[in-house]
């Protein structure tokens, strides 16, 4: 694996869409722009841990799910060959 893990966010972006209709209505709550948001989802930037914590209580996800939702290595599809 290289140095630079990129996360998968497919379950994260469900979450999302699941308790807050869309994108715009997580960013809006969570109180980041939409870009950032997309940022984050797209492997572009990182969460620092108050943001995170945030995310976790806004998303109800439980302490033994939060390495699913973020800290799921991507695998590509290369390695999956």
């Amino acid at each position: 694996m290289s140095a630079l893990t990129v996360y998968d966010t497919s379950k994260l972006r469900g979450r999302i869409i699941e308790k807050f209709g869309s994108q715009n209505g997580f960013a809006d709550a969570a109180h980041c722009s939409t870009s950032f948001l997309s940022q984050y989802l797209n492997g572009k930037t990182f969460l620092t841990q108050p943001v995170m914590d945030n995310w976790i209580r806004l998303l109800e996800i439980e302490d033994c799910d939060i390495r699913a939702y973020f800290f799921t290595p991507k695998v590509h599809e290369t390695e999956q060959e």
